[in-house]
C-alpha cells in the first residue's frame, strides 16, 4: 500500500479546499451573471457590474472566465445539464413526456430570474453573431426532434392514430409552452402559467385518446 507523508496529505487537502472554494465562486459569479442577463439582457449586461455584485475585482472575476463569452456558454451548460437531467425522467412515454412538461413549468415559477434571463437571452440570440446563437438554435431543434421522436413512439406502438403529425405536434407544443411562459413572465402574479399549460395538456391528451 502507498502511505503518504503528512505534507503531502496536508497539500492534498489544501488542493480540496481551494478547488471546492473556487467551485463556490463561480457558482456564485454565474447566479449573478444570471441575475444581469435577467435585468439588463447579455448585450448591455457589463461584466465589471457582476464582478462588483459578487465582491470581485474585474481581474478577479476574469480569473474564472476570462470573457463574458465564457460567462454565457458557462451558464448554458449548467441549465442544459439541469434540463436534461429533470426532463429524463418524464420521457418513458408521450403521456409522461407532457406531464413531464407541466412539472418543469410548476418547477420555473421558483426561479424567475432564469427563466427570464433565458426568455431575453432566446430573443437576443436571433441577433446576427450572438455568441448563444448556435446554443439555442440547438436548443430548439434537439427539443422539437426529442418530442416528435416520443410521438412517434406513441404511433408506433398504437396508442394514438398513425395519422398524427409528430413534428407538426412538436411545434405546437413548444410554441403554446413559449407563449404562456411569456405571458407569465409579463405578468407573474396575475397569470397561471402551470394552469394554462396543464389544462392545454389534459385537452391535448382527451384528443389524443390517452386521458383517463
Amino acid at each position: 500500500m502507498v502511505e503518504f507523508s503528512k505534507a503531502e496529505t496536508g497539500q492534498a487537502e489544501t488542493r480540496r479546499r481551494r478547488s471546492r472554494k473556487g467551485e463556490e465562486r463561480r457558482a456564485e459569479i454565474l447566479a449573478a451573471a444570471m441575475r444581469r442577463f435577467a435585468e439588463d439582457g447579455y448585450q448591455n449586461a457589463a461584466i465589471g457590474d457582476i464582478a462588483r455584485d459578487v465582491g470581485l475585482s474585474l481581474p478577479g472575476l476574469l480569473h474564472h472566465f476570462p470573457t463574458k463569452v465564457d460567462l454565457l456558454l458557462a451558464i448554458l451548460a449548467k441549465r442544459d445539464l439541469e434540463s436534461a437531467d429533470f426532463i429524463g425522467h418524464y420521457r418513458s412515454d408521450l403521456s409522461g413526456l407532457l406531464k413531464g412538461m407541466v412539472e418543469v413549468f410548476r418547477r420555473n415559477t421558483g426561479m424567475i430570474e432564469v427563466v427570464r434571463a433565458f426568455a431575453i437571452l432566446n430573443a437576443e440570440s436571433l441577433m446576427k453573431d450572438h455568441p448563444a446563437k448556435t446554443w439555442f438554435l440547438g436548443r430548439a431543434t434537439e427539443m422539437q426532434n426529442g418530442i416528435a421522436a416520443t410521438f412517434e413512439r406513441a404511433i408506433a406502438d398504437g396508442s394514438i392514430d398513425d395519422k398524427t403529425d409528430s413534428r407538426a405536434m412538436a411545434a405546437e407544443l413548444i410554441a403554446v409552452m413559449d407563449g404562456l411562459q411569456m405571458l407569465w413572465l409579463r405578468d407573474p402574479d396575475r397569470f397561471d402559467m402551470v394552469g394554462g399549460l396543464e389544462a392545454y395538456v389534459d385537452r391535448l391528451l382527451t384528443s389524443l385518446g390517452l386521458q383517463q
